[in-house]
């Protein structure tokens, strides 16, 4: 994870200003779920001598932050890739351009189906907060797993998907 975030920065390359610091925001709270979680660990079996629960809360609401986040980001590039497709200033009759189209559509997929993944998620996180936060503690455990199974699936879908596109380009 530091790796990636270390290549993406302060997301430079993005064109989008929201995109970008959304981005970041979500790379930093990522940065820090791992870490407290790794500590919530250690006081729970006992290695370190701290409050566990407290340390498990502070890691699901970065984790849920870094969610939020993601739907944000999916969300504002789903109303961009939109309003670009129905522009009136940008014919698709072309091959070229009804490539481009294809793309865009494929870009909003792969938004959607992360929309969805991040959403699944986020319901699981708000969860696993302490009760009185949301709907936290009151979803039976059939609908944690199918929630997570969803999310995963989708992961899953999305990274076959993503490998046999970049097989399929020269």
């Amino acid at each position: 994870m530091f790796v990636y975030t270390k290549q993406y920065g302060l997301g430079a390359q993005e064109e989008d200003a929201f995109v970008r610091w959304v981005s970041v925001l979500g790379n930093l709270a990522d940065q820090l779920y791992y870490p407290c979680e790794h500590v919530a660990w250690a006081a729970e079996t006992r290695v370190l001598h701290v409050d566990s629960s407290q340390w498990w809360t502070l890691s699901t609401a970065l984790w849920a932050l870094s969610l939020l986040l993601g739907v944000a980001r999916s969300l504002w590039v789903l109303l961009k890739l939109r309003q670009r497709l129905r522009s009136p200033t940008a014919p698709f009759t072309s091959p070229l351009a009804r490539g481009k189209r294809r793309a865009m559509e494929a870009q909003m997929q792969s938004e959607m189906l992360s929309l969805l993944s991040n959403l699944a998620d986020l319901a699981n996180a708000v969860h696993w907060l302490p009760r009185g936060v949301l709907w936290a503690g009151r979803f039976p455990l059939w609908l944690v797993g199918l929630l997570g199974t969803i999310s995963s699936l989708l992961s899953i879908y999305q990274a076959v998907r993503a490998g046999g596109q970049a097989e399929a380009t020269p």
